[in-house]
């Protein structure tokens, strides 16, 4: 019995699947705060816009990456799923704390989650990740595994810090700013680690997790 392989998709591609919905949130919320009086930079409309806007976009990154590549990964159906939840919760109480919570909660529980997979000797980040992984030892999934723990436990508490001293625009810019270079910097870190463990770089880059 064979297995049909899933369709090899390109760094480039998972990254526009992953981060197009924030671009498409940053963007939303900058038009609609030039379109507002110059004393309504953070109005409710703006944050009613951009999170549409969010919504939107992450349905159609679900749908185009079951177009084309017959799945959609476990962290994306997460991190869409959250945007819809949260952001429908922002809509509805037109309250923008729920949509600013969201990424806090993103990255405490996939820092819960790994952590319970270290302590309980589960490799639940080499079962996900597995196939973009090639040749990773099993020491190196689990530092690889402390070091994404740490990193989400630290970016749910730098979340928290943010969204609480700030005002809706400038989260909105630390979110694209801030939390996507911070996590593209963090994920370049782990490469010579992850070669000294034997992962082999010669078929794609290594994943990167979804936006929050």
């Amino acid at each position: 019995m064979t297995t049909e392989a899933k369709p090899r998709t390109s760094p480039l591609f998972r990254l526009a699947l992953d981060y197009g919905p924030l671009g498409v949130f940053f963007v939303a919320n900058l038009l609609a705060s030039r379109l507002s009086l110059p004393d309504m930079v953070d109005s409710l409309a703006s944050v009613l816009i951009a999170t549409t806007a969010f919504m939107i976009a992450s349905l159609i990154s679900i749908v185009v990456s079951k177009w084309k590549t017959g799945h959609i990964s476990p962290m994306l159906w997460v991190s869409a799923g959250l945007v819809l939840v949260f952001g429908a919760l922002t809509l509805y109480f037109r309250d923008d704390t729920f949509l600013k919570m969201k990424p806090t909660i993103v990255y405490a529980m996939f820092a819960s989650i790994l952590t319970f997979g270290v302590l309980t000797g589960r490799p639940l980040l080499q079962q996900l990740l597995e196939t973009t992984y090639p040749g990773l030892s099993a020491e190196g999934w689990r530092k690889l595994t402390v070091n994404w723990a740490i990193f989400f436990a630290f970016m749910a508490v730098l979340n928290e810090v943010v969204w609480r001293h700030s005002t809706w625009n400038f989260w909105v810019g630390f979110k694209l700013w801030g939390a996507v270079p911070l996590t593209l910097l963090f994920a370049m870190a782990n490469i010579p680690m992850l070669l000294r463990h034997g992962l082999q770089m010669d078929r794609e880059a290594p994943p990167l997790p979804p936006a929050d």
